[in-house]
């Protein structure tokens, strides 16, 4: 259910933030909850593995390097799909921070929806 719900909240974000700016570009909206999908795969399976192997750079940079990996793995998922395009590096990693708040936003939603509520009267 968690990978559900990461991949709903990753495409409803993509969704909303090629509404807004202009540098993100989507074909239709299938091709949202493909990029949706596909990023949720490079962040789990990609990104730990950068933020490893940078992380002396992240250090030096204190923690601003790591907007330039969320970046790194959207500029990735638009390179597999051809519906999606992010245009330009700036672009791409102000895309890439609005995508992981707004997806975390979603996400958090989602799993107190999905979430039955707790009986919390004493017996």
């Amino acid at each position: 259910m968690p990978i559900v719900i990461t991949w709903l909240a990753n495409s409803l974000a993509i969704l909303f933030v090629a509404y807004v700016l202009g540098g993100v570009t989507l074909r239709s909206t299938s091709d949202a909850f493909v990029a949706g999908a596909v990023l949720s795969l490079i962040n789990s399976l990609v990104r730990p593995l950068l933020v490893i192997l940078t992380l002396p750079f992240t250090i030096v940079t204190l923690g601003l390097f790591y907007f330039v990996i969320t970046g790194f793995c959207l500029w990735l998922t638009a390179y597999f799909l051809p519906g999606f395009a992010v245009h330009g590096i700036f672009m791409t990693i102000v895309a890439s921070i609005l995508i992981s708040i707004i997806g975390t936003l979603v996400s958090r939603v989602l799993t107190n929806a999905a979430t039955p509520p707790q009986d919390h009267a004493r017996r």
